[in-house]
């Protein structure tokens, strides 16, 4: 080969190269744009004491916020239906593992009300959430509340509650319709001598009403609320159960001042509605009260449908 040859060779080989480069940088930029358009990934973010909680970010960056609250003991996994729905719809959906629940760190510690609300904030935080919607069901309810209170201003627009366990679930002198502790001194009991045995029978009794005339189990829905529950810590759950029955939040839903959507079922037989929601609705400044006849506590999975499209009615108002 001569000079002349190599010369061209080389200028050949040379642009070949910085196209190739060219092209390369361009897709990059694409892909990074397209990525901050749009989020769909998991993640873990580190909150103040150092647990780490894992957390769900679906949808468009630009779209409205909808953050879910799972119940006990169970995971973000519970939140599939209306996830997938309000995705379709446009919006951006997050939902995290409580500490010591699914996929969050399985420490020892923070296992109430005061830390799992600090979390969340850790995690809204982290995502940079604002004006967003919280949507709390069951436990889930009393952390959007304590979050809400406590965190929320500039972060929160509106509040949902689903069968929640606000304002206190535990009987005492300020609230005589509240269930006797023994209740939930036979939820630790059960919980400490066959975890697995008490789960199953709580989602295929009163959690979805299976145990109720007419209604037909779901062997899926009772199985993958089981998994849910021992995929997360045992003392996390025991230690819960003091969180979600005895933690006052009568403060917190006096000082809540967004639009609030109180949904309860009057079958529900793990937070009665007449002890909870109504009392809960009273407290809020701005409150709008839905009672389902008939539907149980695990209505927002047996009745997606009713429950999604009226919070969709709230969020669009």
């Amino acid at each position: 080969m001569n000079a002349r040859s190599f010369t061209s060779t080389r200028r050949s080989v040379m642009a070949g190269t910085l196209t190739l480069a060219a092209t390369t940088a361009a897709m990059a930029a694409g892909k990074q744009k397209a990525a901050q358009a749009t989020s769909g990934d998991t993640g873990r973010v580190t909150a103040k004491d150092g647990t780490v909680i894992f957390y769900k970010d679906w949808g468009p960056r630009d779209g409205t916020p909808i953050v879910f609250h799972h119940g006990w003991p169970l995971s973000s996994d519970d939140w599939d239906n209306q996830m997938l729905f309000f995705l379709s719809k446009g919006y951006r959906v997050v939902a995290h593992d409580r500490r010591g629940h699914g996929r969050s760190g399985q420490v020892s510690d923070g296992h109430d009300m005061d830390h799992y609300s600090a979390d969340v904030a850790a995690v809204v935080d982290h995502l940079d959430l604002r004006n967003a919607v919280h949507v709390g069901h069951s436990t889930g309810g009393g952390e959007a509340t304590r979050y809400a209170a406590r965190y929320g201003k500039g972060r929160v627009s509106k509040l949902v509650l689903i069968g929640a366990v606000p304002p206190i679930m535990v009987r005492t002198a300020d609230n005589p319709g509240g269930l006797p502790i023994e209740v939930f001194d036979g939820f630790r009991a059960a919980l400490a001598a066959n975890r697995s045995q008490f789960y199953y029978d709580v989602a295929s009794g009163p959690f979805f009403g299976f145990n109720r005339d007419g209604v037909k189990t779901s062997d899926a829905l009772v199985q993958n609320w089981w998994r849910q529950g021992m995929t997360g810590a045992a003392n996390a759950h025991y230690l819960g159960i003091k969180a979600f029955s005895e933690t006052d939040f009568t403060d917190d839903l006096k000082s809540i001042d967004v639009p609030t959507l109180v949904l309860h079922g009057d079958d529900d037989q793990v937070v009665p509605v007449a002890d909870s929601a109504v009392l809960s609705a009273k407290l809020l400044k701005g409150a709008t009260l839905k009672i389902y006849k008939g539907l149980p506590h695990g209505m927002a999975t047996t009745h997606a449908d009713i429950i999604n499209a009226d919070i969709l009615s709230f969020i669009e108002s």
